[in-house]
């Protein structure tokens, strides 16, 4: 039996502070992502899925809204597809205009492997993971959507590939609205494959990141291990 759970990162965030919102509340979609959201539901509402899991967060809450309801479904709260926690948040980062221009910051840059600034690797993949499965379950020989975030859904993708979770942020191949797609048959992990419905609707920045906007592909690869992890 075939069951596909895709992970769908939100859409573009209304952030004109371009300031670092991690968990906070009060983040809302922009008109742009709304449409982003809205494109989401074009493309895929027509697919076999039959349940629809997001973050609390409002971005993603407003990214599911549209595909349960061209679904006909309820959307399931998880708490466990949340962003991950981060020291910085609410701060703007960058070299020569944010945060690490203060020397009290670089305390907490001493270890990329973990990473110390933040939320744990292996503990954000647990959780995705355990949120994973149990959409799996309940969509067992469908699919489901589990709305989420860039870096968990990159944190998950490299656990279930067993690579090494240490990455260039930069180069995560999780854009806006991007579905990062994990197919199973029965309980073993099959496939791993990534698509973006609304590549061409992502704004600048985010199309000119490596796998992105026409450059992306949909790469149909069967996973190291489905249970290995750095």
């Amino acid at each position: 039996m075939r069951t596909t759970v895709h992970l769908l990162r939100h859409g573009e965030v209304y952030n004109p502070e371009g300031v670092l919102y991690g968990r906070r509340s009060g983040y809302h979609l922009s008109d742009l992502g709304q449409r982003m959201a809205d494109r989401v539901a074009e493309v895929i509402g027509d697919r076999d899925i039959t349940r629809v899991v997001a973050s609390p967060l409002e971005r993603a809450q407003e990214t599911a809204a549209p595909l349960a309801a061209a679904r006909g479904v309820d959307v399931t709260t998880d708490p466990r597809v949340i962003e991950s926690g981060n020291v910085f948040e609410g701060q703007t980062f960058g070299v020569g205009d944010g945060v690490l221009r203060k020397p009290k910051a670089w305390r907490h840059l001493w270890n990329p492997f973990r990473p110390s600034w933040g939320e744990p690797y292996k503990e954000v993949a647990a959780r995705m993971m355990a949120a994973v499965y149990d959409a799996r379950d309940a969509a067992l020989g469908h699919e489901a959507v589990v709305i989420s975030h860039q870096l968990p859904i990159w944190v998950t993708r490299l656990h279930v590939e067993d690579r090494s979770f240490l990455h260039d942020p930069r180069r995560r191949q999780c854009t806006l609205c991007s579905l990062t797609s994990l197919t199973f048959i029965a309980d073993v992990l099959a496939t791993v494959s990534y698509s973006e419905p609304a590549a061409d609707m992502l704004p600048r920045k985010d199309a000119a990141a490596p796998f992105s906007a026409g450059g992306a592909h949909d790469d149909d690869q069967p996973p190291a291990s489905e249970n290995a992890g750095a």
